[in-house]
């Protein structure tokens, strides 16, 4: 745990007691200033005060058009919004995957 939170960090998961169906969240630790206004997607997700994340209900994963898009659109613009709101060095994280 000491080395999970010994830099910034944005992370993603499936809670099963989070709702009816459970949740999918993603929060950005430390939090930066602005990460919870920043727009995000699909419009299922949304801010959680209580938990101080982003979260999207499995309910609305599991009953879209394609939910793995939608899963991915939920992390990809929650990633984004913690890489951009800490000003982190993207360039120097990010890889890029030949053929996508």
């Amino acid at each position: 745990m000491l080395e999970a939170y010994s830099h910034e960090v944005s992370s993603l998961g499936y809670w099963p007691d989070g709702a009816a169906e459970g949740i999918f969240y993603s929060y950005a630790y430390p939090q930066p200033d602005g990460y919870r206004d920043t727009p995000i997607q699909p419009p299922a997700a949304s801010w959680n005060d209580d938990l101080a994340e982003f979260i999207l209900p499995y309910e609305h994963v599991r009953s879209a058009d394609n939910p793995v898009r939608m899963l991915l659109e939920f992390a990809q613009t929650t990633y984004e919004a913690a890489a951009v709101t800490a000003s982190w060095d993207r360039t120097s994280l990010e890889r890029t995957v030949p053929g996508r």
